[in-house]
This record gives structure tokens, C-alpha cells and sequence, in this order.
């Protein structure tokens, strides 16, 4: 049955979602946009709008993440959609893959593996248990399908921001062992790579040296937040928020005093700019 074939009157939100993006990739009367679309065009989409869902979120701006989780779904029937028209699968194929894996990988929620089963009062399992379940399970999946590569870092998505494939490469090999046991061991290291980061600084290295050791202090970086339980992606989202807030303050102290930015000297900035951090502090808006 397409997407199509439906009765609107009648028909469920998420019916209607799917009526409208089939309309929209209809051959003679769809949108042009839309109908020249392909998996690979519309990837970048699905990372900026989950990135605008994070934003969102860590604005608090609950008011907006409703459209935005809309966005992102969005791209979930756009790709169905697309793969439904190639005879490749259809969006219920989606749920019902997605149904199965979770029942699966949580035999502490469905211990007989259907959706209807429950545990009994005092089954409840430890969390490290829960992980370590978690972890065996997805290996089996691999297994069953003869996903496993030779290494451990085999299958680890190409499409990943660097920062959170740098995150994930450490998870996993601490899973098995490889990991500082102490964050002040993490933080020594880092101080360590900032040193020859320096070095080569200084030292007028060029720049193919430097952006090396620039990288060891980045992947430092993400591996001490990662010991913290800190999402690194979501630590430089809050420093870039933190960055605009204070400029914006500096913008309005400027124009209050008739000077653009253009006019304006470093050392006038920088005034402005420790003023915005002291009022933060002492409006609270920012720890001190």
C-alpha cells in the first residue's frame, strides 16, 4: 500500500507526514527540489537538524524543540520515502527493525524477548550489568550478520564529527582495558602534549608540526571529558554559546558609547569583553 492510498479524514499524524512527503516526491506534481534529492544530498540535513535538536535542548528553549524534533523526524520519512520508491524497504520496515532491536537488547525490560513479556518484582539487574549485556549483544548482532572486522574499530560510522569519533575510539578501546585509570593521569597527559605543543609554537615549527601536536591536545582534551562523563560536542556548544553571549554584550557596550566595532580598539574590546564575564558572575549567569 503507498503512502498515497490513504484516507486524510481519517488518517494518524504520522499518515499524514508520509502522505505529504510521498506528495512531494510525486514524479509529475511533487516539488523539484525534493524529486532531485538523494541519500547523499540529504545526509548534511540530518546532521545540521539533530545538531539544531541538541541546541535546542541545551538552550532549554523547550518551547522550539518540538519543531525541531519534527525537523529531524522529517528526515527519517525522507529517507523512507526514498528507499520505499527504490523498492529497497519501506518506513514500517523502520519501526519494526527498531522495535526488535530494543526488545533485544533489553532482556532486563522483556526477559522472553517479545514486547509484551515483563520482568518480575525484584529482577531488576545491576547497570554495569545492563552495559555489559548491552555490549555482548550488539557483538552477537555483528556476528549473526558477519559484521565483525579484525580490529575492535572496525564499523565505527564514517560520518561522525571528529570530536565524537574521537570520543567513541576511546570508549571502546577503554572497554577493553586501554585507559587512563585516573583523570588526574588524563589531565597530566594533557599538560604534557600542551608542552610540545608549545615547543613547536615557539620553536616556529611549521605548520603541518604544529596542527600535529594540535590534534594529541584536542584528542587530550576530549579523552579528560569523556573521564568526567562530559559529552565533549555538547562542552564546546555550551563554550560557543558562552562566546556569542559575551560579544553580543560587548556589541551593546560599544554601540551605547557610539563606537563600532571597526573604531573600537583591542584594548576597548577586552575591557568590554572582562566586563560582560563580571557581570555574568554577578548576575549569576555564569559559575565563577
Amino acid at each position: 500500500m503507498s503512502s498515497l492510498d490513504i484516507d486524510l479524514n481519517t488518517a494518524t499524524p504520522l499518515q499524514r507526514v508520509r502522505y505529504l512527503m510521498a506528495r512531494l516526491r510525486e514524479p509529475e506534481y511533487g516539488c523539484p527540489w525534493d524529486l532531485k534529492q538523494t541519500y547523499q544530498s540529504i545526509a548534511p540535513f540530518t546532521v545540521e537538524e539533530a545538531y539544531e535538536v541538541a541546541d535546542t535542548i541545551l538552550r532549554e528553549d523547550y518551547e522550539h524543540l518540538r519543531e525541531e524534533l519534527g525537523d529531524l523526524m522529517f528526515q527519517v520519512v525522507f529517507y523512507s520515502q526514498m528507499a520505499e520508491e527504490e523498492g529497497r524497504f519501506q518506513f514500517d520496515d523502520v519501526l519494526m527493525d527498531l522495535e526488535q532491536k530494543l526488545v533485544r537488547r533489553h532482556p532486563h525490560v522483556f526477559p522472553e524477548g517479545t514486547l509484551d513479556s515483563r520482568i518480575q518484582p525484584g529482577e531488576q539487574v545491576a547497570e554495569h550489568t545492563i552495559k555489559s549485556n548491552w555490549d555482548a549483544i550488539k557483538q552477537q548482532e555483528k556476528a549473526d550478520k558477519n559484521q565483525l572486522g579484525e580490529s575492535i574499530l572496525d564499523g565505527m560510522p564514517a560520518g561522525m564529527s571528529p570530536t565524537r569519533r574521537a570520543h567513541k575510539l576511546q570508549s571502546v578501546v577503554a572497554k577493553k582495558g586501554f585507559d587512563w585509570q585516573d583523570s588526574a593521569l588524563v589531565m597530566a597527559k594533557l599538560e604534557e602534549e600542551l608542552g610540545e605543543l608549545g615547543q613547536e609554537v615557539y620553536g616556529n615549527a611549521p605548520n603541518e608540526l604544529i596542527a600535529d601536536e594540535l590534534g594529541d591536545l584536542m584528542f587530550c582534551c576530549v579523552n579528560l571529558a569523556r573521564h568526567y562523563k562530559l559529552d565533549p560536542e555538547l562542552v564546546m556548544m555550551k563554550a560557543n554559546q558562552k562566546f556569542e553571549r559575551r560579544f553580543r554584550a560587548l556589541e551593546r557596550a560599544l554601540q551605547r558609547q557610539g563606537v563600532s566595532l571597526e573604531e573600537a580598539t583591542l584594548e576597548q574590546m577586552e575591557q568590554e569583553w572582562q566586563q560582560a564575564k563580571k557581570t555574568e558572575v554577578a548576575t549569576g549567569d555564569e559559575p565563577q
